[in-house]
């Protein structure tokens, strides 16, 4: 199946994908209406669009008014404490008319409020999570907590002391396509594993190479994955470095790679190969004179020096 897109393909993907909600059932009907595009494609343009959403959109969510409307602080207490205080006081019915989590957790604590709040309001569920997660430790403790301490409860929600707020999380990160711990750990392996296959690649063409930990410890601080030793040619461009990608390249994050990483590279290391497992806009090709020449797959055309 097709990898490259070119821009007019890309962006009819693009519009599809403003008009359906991120979800899983949206990823199927996007397969449906591209059935010629690899998945892979497709699931990595899916994730890019989403995160470009939430970009847009980030500020909004984190105004204090907004974060107050996501988390009552009284929501805070315990599933079982609220029970007991208030079951069948009046007051109660007019105190979680107001509080949709509470009123959810109330009528069901297995129902997915936080989970639901999120798709509501357009908010990637595991960043609603880290709203209302900070602020709870926030009461509890009385002062902002740490994002290490953060980060590890939402990796691992067993270690939040309450356990109907511990469930609310792991329901938002486990059904976090783009966002999240689980979703963190998936595109690092996904990442790791394009760099073993190309490591593997190079060792069977006999090209000699530096890793990017070997290049660390020479003490350089910003590398390619992989130096060539001795160069190669590719389509008739001289090649000295590989830098793997195991995602589509579009417009936005191309540009930022090569603010950040391209030319860096090709000014310290000469011209170079940037692999997109998954992909690319072609008409972003257009470096290849300028000494960064871009393709989805690993050359099979290459010629030794």
């Amino acid at each position: 199946m097709a990898t490259k897109l070119t821009k007019a393909q890309y962006e009819e993907v693009a519009r599809f994908l403003a008009q359906v909600p991120p979800t899983r059932q949206s990823l199927r009907k996007l397969r449906e209406r591209f059935p010629s595009q690899s998945q892979s494609t497709l699931l990595s343009i899916f994730s890019q669009e989403y995160q470009k959403l939430i970009k847009r959109t980030h500020a909004k969510h984190h105004t204090p008014e907004a974060t107050e409307a996501y988390y009552q602080s009284k929501l805070l207490r315990s599933f079982s404490d609220l029970c007991c205080k208030y079951q069948g006081q009046h007051e109660c019915g007019a105190w979680t008319e107001n509080n949709r989590y509470l009123n959810g957790v109330i009528k069901n604590a297995a129902s997915p409020v936080l989970l639901d709040l999120a798709n509501e309001v357009d908010f990637a569920p595991s960043l609603m999570a880290r709203i209302v997660l900070e602020k709870f430790l926030q009461e509890q403790e009385g002062s902002i907590p740490s994002k290490t301490l953060i980060n590890s409860m939402l990796r691992d929600p067993s270690q939040i002391p309450d356990r109907i707020l511990a469930n609310q999380i792991y329901q938002c990160t486990v059904n976090d396509y783009c966002y999240g711990p689980l979703v963190d750990c998936i595109k690092h392996a996904v990442g790791h594993e394009h760099e073993v296959l190309l490591q593997e690649m190079l060792l069977e063409k006999n090209i000699s190479f530096l890793a990017e930990d070997q290049l660390r410890a020479k003490g350089y601080d910003k590398t390619p994955d992989f130096i060539l030793e001795v160069p190669v040619a590719v389509e008739g461009h001289i090649i000295h470095w590989i830098e793997s990608k195991a995602s589509f390249g579009d417009e936005c994050s191309h540009q930022a790679y090569l603010h950040d990483q391209f030319w860096s590279y090709w000014n310290r290391f000469g011209p170079g190969l940037v692999i997109y497992w998954y992909g690319f806009i072609e008409e972003l090709d257009c470096h290849r004179n300028r000494g960064i020449l871009l393709k989805d797959c690993f050359p099979t055309d290459i010629v030794t020096l």
